[in-house]
């Protein structure tokens, strides 16, 4: 189906965001401060903004650029080509782009999947290419062409990309709710681990687990990593509470020629350092693997569960993470770790607990399955709409 091509200037207003300087001058809490838009305030993978944690005075706003509801707003900067729609109104700093709709011929559902589509990722990519930061400027995405289906046609699009969307968004749903009964279980067996209210008897961790942290290959070595099939993780591939990816690989040779260290599955561990919220963070490897100096491996051995040490680590997180300080520069090292007192209740009960873990987490594998067929049906039906090929 051949439908007209159009620049997105015939269709939006297209404008950058302004920030009245120095913005800290201009936070209030009044009431009659006026919504101030940030990344902050998008919801992970969620289609709209509904409010904002900052307001800025009114006399702010004649140096930023006010949206209303129904605006699409898009960063400017790397991850540029994420749309947002607006269920409020404001004003956007100028790592923000707003889209406005200039007639009653634009259908924002449409509008949405198509800006948040491969396609339109890959036109911006193209145009913003060559630049050492990518960066969207109004006049790039101004002369972007898009397909303009009838408004009817934009709506049945819509309507079937929503069905699609909103059994992808249940099933995450579904398993940040089997997360969330973990820790719930964790809670009701063994209390708030920041306060230990029952009272546990608590011990330094360096008495309980053999700790050890990793190291890197020369890279002046390709033969240390090419065809590697060890694993080897860095501090950000910790993520979740079962770890299952392992994208870094080196060789054998890589192990026996550097200080990092081969560490058992079904074993801690744990983020020395890293930006954003990554140092503190921990995991259980699924897999025998080794990793670089920002990684330490914690093995309890028969002194303790491997499943209940994580998730007691991970319930006081925001501590551990802050035993050096709220600096992305500082981090964990092996001796803070080893003197860290964690609490033992009886093993039995942490056996019990992990068992139970063990439960949940085969339900939630089923839903991963279905999610990846989700993410699978949605990413095809996004891929034939706009080639005309669902209506």
């Amino acid at each position: 189906m051949s439908w007209e091509q159009v620049k997105i200037q015939d269709i939006f207003d297209v404008a950058r965001g302004g920030s009245p300087r120095p913005i800290d001058s201009f936070i209030t809490e009044d009431e009659d401060g006026v919504n101030w838009i940030m990344i902050g305030d998008t919801k992970g993978s969620g289609k709209y903004i509904t409010k904002t944690a900052k307001k800025i005075k009114p006399e702010g706003v004649k140096k930023s650029r006010e949206v209303k509801e129904g605006d699409f707003l898009l960063t400017n900067s790397m991850s540029f080509g994420r749309p947002y729609v607006l269920k409020t109104n404001g004003c956007i700093h100028d790592g923000w782009l707003v889209l406005s709709p200039v007639n009653d011929n634009i259908h924002t559902d449409y509008f949405y999947y198509y800006l948040g589509s491969n396609e339109i990722k890959l036109k911006l990519s193209s145009k913003a290419a060559g630049a050492v930061v990518k960066n969207l400027n109004k006049d790039i995405v101004k002369n972007i062409k898009v397909p303009l289906p009838p408004l009817d046609q934009q709506k049945k699009i819509a309507a079937i990309l929503d069905a699609a969307d909103a059994y992808r968004q249940k099933t995450k749903a579904l398993i940040e709710k089997y997360d969330e009964l973990t820790q719930s279980l964790f809670l009701d067996m063994f209390g708030d681990p920041v306060t230990n209210p029952k009272g546990w008897t608590t011990k330094p961790m360096g008495e309980l687990a053999d700790l050890k942290m990793g190291g890197t290959p020369s890279t002046k070595h390709p033969e240390y990593y090419e065809n590697g099939t060890i694993n080897w993780m860095k501090s950000g591939d910790i993520k979740g509470d079962f770890i299952i990816n392992f994208p870094n690989k080196i060789t054998k040779l890589g192990l026996e020629n550097s200080n990092t260290k081969l560490y058992n599955k079904n074993t801690v561990v744990i983020a020395l350092n890293g930006q954003g919220k990554t140092r503190g963070t921990t995991g259980l490897i699924t897999e025998s693997t080794c990793s670089n100096q920002s990684v330490a491996n914690i093995d309890p051995g028969n002194n303790m569960n491997s499943a209940f040490l994580h998730f007691q680590l991970k319930s006081r997180y925001k501590l551990l993470r802050n035993l050096t300080g709220d600096n992305d520069r500082s981090g964990l090292n092996l001796t803070i770790l080893r003197n860290y007192k964690i609490y033992i209740p009886e093993m039995e009960l942490q056996n019990q607990f992990a068992e139970r873990v063990k439960a949940i987490e085969a339900q939630k594998a089923q839903a991963q399955v279905s999610l990846a067929q989700a993410e699978d049906l949605f990413n095809s039906l996004l891929q034939r709409a706009f080639k005309g090929e669902l209506v």
